[in-house]
């Protein structure tokens, strides 16, 4: 505490409210990234199976899916934060702090995420999933023992590159009164003219967006040399 004071003396003046901040970025990534890991991935598995020429086509859910996804991703998010408001506090009961960023989140991030699922899939051999149909998978099967199997090292990335993402995500939603760190760097660094206070707050998110883009590069790469090994034996 003595080495940050002399460094960012700010900072230690409003420590409570910097951890606080710090609890209300970790409960928004935590929530919203774990309801749009669910969403994502299925709707972005949905978007394989039933595209063109996917295990069970569906021209109409596809054309349904994809729209909304396009729709979704074209809207910058602090537009969406706005957008969302009534939808929020209809769902919600709030529009401000955490409860009210989850929702705003989860439209963010679950387009994002989609598309990304939907590249990692379809980098799979399409042999391996005809050789699985042939040998009479239904679809759980496929998706579950060939698609997702197989396609470990790209989701493990696209994961990795997702909740880089929604930290930023979490970071712009404090603009808007949903608290975390994005808010505490604007009320007390910006607002107060205390650059400390802004400076500890990019140091930190620079700290954590390493630490995510390390351990999601350390795991595709485990993951992928144990795809090599059993391919090669």
């Amino acid at each position: 505490m003595e080495w940050l004071e002399s460094f960012a003396p700010n900072v230690v003046i409003y420590w409570r409210e910097f951890i606080q901040s710090c609890m209300a970025t970790g409960q928004m990534f935590l929530i919203g990234g774990g309801i749009s890991l669910v969403i994502g991935f299925f709707f972005g598995v949905l978007l394989i199976i039933t595209r063109s020429g996917g295990i069970r086509e569906n021209r109409y859910i596809y054309t349904f899916v994809n729209f909304f996804i396009n729709i979704f991703r074209s809207v910058p998010f602090i537009i969406l934060l706005i957008f969302l408001i009534p939808f929020t506090r209809m769902i919600m009961g709030t529009a401000i702090g955490v409860k009210g960023a989850i929702i705003p989140l989860c439209f963010g991030c679950v387009p994002f995420f989609t598309r990304q699922v939907e590249t990692a899939l379809s980098t799979v051999d399409p042999g391996k999933v005809e050789a699985a149909r042939a040998m009479g998978s239904g679809i759980p099967g496929i998706v579950f023992r060939v698609y997702m199997h197989e396609a470990v090292p790209d989701l493990i990335r696209v994961i990795t590159i997702t909740a880089i993402s929604l930290i930023g995500l979490t970071t712009m939603a404090g603009a808007v009164g949903a608290g975390g760190i994005g808010s505490f760097a604007i009320n007390y660094g910006q607002n107060l003219h205390h650059q400390d206070i802004v400076n500890v707050c990019v140091l930190l998110l620079l700290v954590i967006v390493s630490a995510m883009q390390t351990i999601g590069n350390t795991l595709a790469g485990k993951t992928t040399n144990r795809a090599l090994f059993r391919k090669k034996n």
